[in-house]
């Protein structure tokens, strides 16, 4: 069965649109169209899913539109959420003291996120209940799940921070008195580490390690720090949001950690006094394209010569020139074997991520809020 659009001009005469046919015309096979007829289900669903709200004390979530945010804190204010519901159901029933917040919807219906007070009278083994998922950087919130996926009965806030009478002044300090803060029972359960700055502290030794061979003990550490932020830009994490000291350092500094600047500045000393005059020309006119910001200043070049007239000479005093200066550079060539005269040369494969197979439609691969991206 095909249901082709057409329309008609006010002259009585056929308007096809052929276009408009292709994309909102709609195709049924005669078993489709037979289910259908029959109406038969189209779909099955096995299980209902509840989602559970986590929240903490007057912070859960609202939605307003503009002009109408007080409004919209009165009424979250007076509306109540599936935790709240759960805490006013263990209030009003003691006999679901022994069941635990994600297993409730089991046992009671939920309506409009709140429990209506009806139980269940059947079904209730196909519903699950459903804590969203609270990353470990949101803190309260993540020790707060934890708590309430162990915790029955209770009927406040105040009654979960509570621990053998004692109430805690954090989530955190309610699982550590409960136990639930071993490391590896963390990292083993959820996946997560919960004091991210005690971890640098015991291993920072072991991740300062090359660093601090290629600096020293001092400036070792801001290194590592800096090459451990450029990791986490790619999972949108920062040194801050893990609390960790902040490290202004410039991007690549893996680039920069395999060269030595007095060094290159002593090799770029060496190389230049080598330089025949043509050399030396080419040097600095190129040196003069890079540092010069000037809208008209040339900055492709091409240089040719002979085999054996010093290019790769000229290239090299280049490179140790500008890492002298404690900038950064990449040197890029087509092929492997050139890219192994240049000292840290890479292939145009690798830097810009170009496919080995190209076609018309092939683009680079190289992808934002990365390391090579930056480079």
């Amino acid at each position: 069965m095909m249901q082709p659009r057409s329309r008609y001009r006010k002259e009585g005469a056929l308007d096809h649109d052929e276009i408009l046919s292709f994309v909102e015309g709609r195709y049924v096979s005669a078993p489709e169209a037979m289910w259908r007829l029959s109406e038969f289900n189209l779909s099955h669903k096995s299980y209902i899913v509840v989602r559970l709200a986590v929240h903490l004390p007057q912070q859960q979530p609202i939605v307003y539109q503009d002009g109408q945010e007080a409004q919209a804190i009165e009424r979250a204010a007076l509306r109540k959420t599936t935790l709240t519901s759960w805490f006013e159901l263990n209030k009003n029933d003691p006999s679901v003291h022994n069941i635990s917040y994600s297993d409730i919807p089991q046992y009671y219906v939920f309506y409009k996120s709140t429990i209506n007070g009806k139980k269940r009278q059947r079904g209730g083994q196909n519903v699950i209940g459903r804590l969203s998922v609270v990353s470990i950087l949101d803190t309260e919130r993540c020790y707060l799940r934890m708590l309430l996926l162990r915790r029955s009965g209770a009927v406040s806030f105040d009654d979960i921070l509570t621990v053998n009478g004692l109430r805690c002044i954090t989530f955190q300090q309610a699982c550590q008195e409960y136990g639930l803060l071993r490391v590896e029972h963390v990292i083993c359960g959820f996946g997560e580490v919960e004091d991210v700055p005690d971890l640098w502290v015991k291993h920072q030794v072991s991740l300062c390690e090359d660093f601090v061979h290629l600096y020293s003990e001092q400036t070792g550490p801001h290194y590592a720090l800096a090459d451990i932020e450029e990791l986490l830009t790619s999972y949108n994490l920062s040194l801050q949001k893990l609390h960790l000291t902040t490290i202004d350092l410039p991007a690549s500094v893996l680039e920069r950690a395999n060269f030595d600047v007095v060094e290159e500045q002593a090799k770029a000393n060496s190389y230049t006094m080598q330089l025949n005059s043509e050399q030396r020309n080419v040097v600095e006119i190129l040196l003069s394209a890079v540092y010069n910001n000037a809208a008209d200043t040339l900055k492709c070049y091409f240089l040719d010569g002979p085999a054996g007239t010093g290019k790769t000479f000229v290239y090299s005093t280049l490179l140790h020139t500008i890492r002298g200066r404690d900038d950064d550079v990449i040197p890029v060539a087509s092929t492997g074997i050139a890219a192994t005269l240049l000292i840290g040369g890479r292939t145009a494969h690798f830097v810009f991520k170009i496919p080995i197979d190209l076609n018309a439609t092939s683009t680079c691969n190289l992808k934002p809020n990365t390391k090579e991206a930056d480079m």
